[in-house]
């Protein structure tokens, strides 16, 4: 009995000290601005939203469940381009199992961001689906909360996780009915009170998260800055503002507001646009490499030490390749559907007052090749992966870096694509 006590304190010390050997990821504030630090080292995000639908599947496809095989050359095709862009961070939902994320980073030095959608799709509660979720709801608080914990207590520790996400621009839908990307809401009266409740639980949650894993920071993911007076007050807890944002060329005040509404890092986790001109009705590269190009050095401006705001930690892409089923989610999966189903003037090469112009099944990156005999699929890298490329080779950290060099690197660049893309916007107008 007496050996027993002392094997087993021996391996509770071994795994003790195991823990303590784990990364530690961390935000970081100083004069000079907040930072994402990995190990006390400084970590600048170049992500990427990533996902894998081979074309004639929708959201039910699960790569996942698939074999290792299959799994291991998806990964291996995919990530060797994202590594080689300079993607040091992909945004992954829920699912994929913490092996595979150690996979990544071991293979390919890509840190996963882990995303719970929080409710953000509806949920199946006591055998009941609920289209639209009530965050006030007590049987919904426990069924999130108890996801989340379970969620930190299966990662935690997991060698390649950098962060945990929580939902996907929930603020919308407290408007939208569907899943499908609609028109940017405005606040009401109604939408204010519950999203009160939504926010509320989205600090409980972190809090919860923290109590089971307090090496790994948490951020939201907003819809732009909407309810970010409610957000100040209810989620004190979160160590990231995340946001998805298109406003087009520039985010605007989003890096200030950030800054002094909440005193949190800003992480844009998901911003672009399509490859498709709703006007000409044509694929054009060059204004999706012009307006990813463009937001790309207003993060890098933004980054702690190069006197901006100071608060900027990096962005995620959306996204690496095209979804083809993202409009009708269920019907015409083997069609690349040219119907813009949503109107955005931030992108004015192709914007008619009145019309829509945004298309979600064109914003990859990467065009999408036909499904092989094997279930997979070839990608095709546009424009925007090879500016992104350049872009990604700057580091916002390094003891040289100026404004001045930043506004060097970044004209170099913008330089191509601006006179491309302004001669196609004057021609397809004259």
């Amino acid at each position: 009995m007496k050996n027993f006590f002392l094997t087993a304190m021996i391996l509770f010390a071994v795994s003790c000290s195991t823990e303590n050997l784990d990364y530690q990821v961390s935000v970081f504030h100083d004069d000079s601005g907040m930072k994402l630090q990995v190990n006390n080292e400084d970590f600048f995000i170049n992500g990427m939203n990533w996902d894998y639908f081979p074309i004639g599947t929708n959201y039910e496809y699960n790569l996942w469940n698939q074999s290792d095989d299959f799994i291991k050359k998806a990964l291996d095709d995919e990530m060797s381009l994202l590594r080689n862009m300079g993607v040091n961070s992909v945004r992954i939902y829920t699912g994929i199992p913490p092996k595979w994320i150690t996979y990544i980073y071991k293979n390919y030095g890509i840190y996963t961001m882990l995303n719970h959608s929080f409710g953000r799709y509806g949920l199946t509660v006591d055998g009941e689906w609920l289209t639209n979720t009530d965050y006030s709801n007590p049987r919904v608080k426990n069924l999130l909360l108890k996801e989340v914990t379970a969620l930190v207590k299966e990662y935690r520790g997991t060698e390649g996780l950098l962060l945990y996400l929580l939902g996907n621009e929930n603020n919308y839908g407290l408007f939208w009915e569907g899943a499908e990307t609609e028109n940017i809401p405005e606040e009401d009266w109604e939408s204010k009170e519950r999203a009160v409740a939504m926010y509320k639980l989205f600090n409980e949650a972190a809090l919860a998260m923290k109590n089971f894993d307090s090496r790994v920071p948490v951020a939201i993911c907003n819809g732009d800055l909407l309810f970010l007076d409610i957000i100040k007050e209810e989620c004190k807890d979160i160590d990231i503002f995340g946001t998805n944002m298109y406003r087009g060329a520039s985010f605007g005040d989003a890096f200030e507001r950030v800054k002094n509404e909440l005193n949190k890092p800003i992480l844009f986790t998901e911003f672009g646009t399509d490859a498709f001109n709703a006007i000409e009705k044509v694929e054009d590269q060059n204004s999706q490499s012009f307006f990813m190009v463009s937001n790309w050095k207003e993060i890098y401006e933004n980054a702690a030490g190069l006197g901006k705001a100071g608060n900027s930690i990096g962005g995620y892409t959306f996204q690496f390749s095209d979804g083809w089923w993202k409009n009708g989610q269920t019907a015409e999966l083997e069609i690349h559907n040219t119907e813009s189903t949503w109107s955005n003037g931030g992108y004015f090469y192709d914007f008619v007052e009145g019309e829509n112009n945004m298309n979600e099944e064109w914003f990859g990156i990467c065009a999408k090749g036909e499904t092989t005999s094997d279930g997979h699929y070839i990608l095709f890298p546009r424009k925007a992966y090879y500016i992104l490329k350049k872009a990604h080779q700057f580091y916002p950290y390094g003891s040289e870096i100026t404004q001045d060099s930043l506004q060097n690197h970044f004209s170099t660049i913008l330089q191509t694509v601006e006179v491309a893309q302004a001669d196609r916007y004057l021609n397809s107008r004259n």
